[in-house]
């Protein structure tokens, strides 16, 4: 049970048990992390730079337009590739445990679309091979990884930091938005494309839902307060929302300023940047300061 104190309180040494897991992260799991990590370099790569639909239809697995939906993918890659790198060298579970359920649903969700839109993809190019074999088999690899580990988390201690009361109710209220809006631009897409900020075909339109879909990170905030456990999935969404601020600003065309949606976006955006980066260096003033006290 969590310290009822509230802000940034500590779990109390009642709440310790006798017999806890180990929290190792397994080997294969360690394998998986360091197998994953050179294709979503490679896609960062192709798709942040070379972003425009020729580049992309001759690259990578289809045409994608505009340029600002292959650099948000490209960002979510990014983001991607940084939590996997991090993850094989882990030694704690508790610590990068919570990524590993949104990119089940990430994955999965872009098998479905890659089903729904298989004549959308240019077969012809190795890049939609890879695509396809990696989203057709990642979801269940990676919920693997998180069934064979999920023991492995051990109880909060009472020397575990934790996040406040109200971080944990705007997060996790974050968290519900993006999912939210990732079940409509997936459910909805024809819908979507007449409010969104810029250019939707069904198939971007469900592309984009899966990277929100990602948001279903925040909503886990609920479960585990400790900022040990939520420390790495705030570094990767600050570098997902940098590299999509940087993308936005390069790709100013694409949107559609006449969109009421447009303005919310952008505001919720740079707040969501701004937010985080004041929660990362709050909670690393608190560990540090943890760490002093206990000598």
């Amino acid at each position: 049970m969590a310290n009822p104190s509230g802000d940034g309180g500590r779990y109390p040494a009642s709440d310790r048990i006798g017999s806890t897991p180990r929290d190792r992260v397994l080997p294969a799991t360690r394998a998986l992390c360091m197998f994953i990590v050179p294709f979503l370099l490679v896609a960062f790569v192709l798709l942040y730079f070379w972003p425009s639909a020729d580049d992309t239809g001759r690259l990578f697995a289809w045409r994608i337009a505009p340029d600002f939906t292959s650099m948000m993918l490209a960002s979510a890659y990014l983001g991607g590739a940084y939590f996997f790198a991090r993850a094989v060298a882990a030694t704690q579970w508790h610590r990068i445990g919570g990524g590993f359920l949104p990119v089940v649903l990430f994955s999965g969700l872009l098998g479905v679309a890659t089903v729904l839109h298989w004549d959308r993809f240019v077969h012809g190019n190795v890049g939609f091979w890879l695509w396809a074999g990696l989203y057709f088999t990642a979801p269940l690899l990676v919920l693997l990884a998180w069934w064979s580990n999920r023991s492995q988390s051990p109880p909060a201690t009472v020397d575990d930091v934790l996040l406040a009361g109200p971080e944990v109710a705007v997060i996790a209220a974050a968290g519900v938005l993006a999912c939210v809006t990732a079940v409509v631009l997936f459910v909805l897409p024809g819908w979507a494309a007449t409010v969104w900020p810029w250019p939707l075909t069904p198939l971007t339109s469900r592309v984009v839902g899966s990277i929100f879909a990602l948001g279903f990170a925040a909503v886990q905030v609920l479960a585990d307060r400790r900022w040990t456990s939520a420390r790495l999935l705030v570094q990767v969404a600050l570098i997902m929302l940098g590299l999509m601020t940087v993308a936005a600003v390069r790709t100013l065309g694409d949107f559609a300023a006449d969109r009421p949606l447009t303005w919310l976006l952008a505001a919720g955006l740079v707040g969501s940047l701004v937010g985080l980066a004041a929660l990362y260096g709050r909670r690393e003033i608190s560990r540090a300061g943890s760490r002093t006290a206990r000598g």
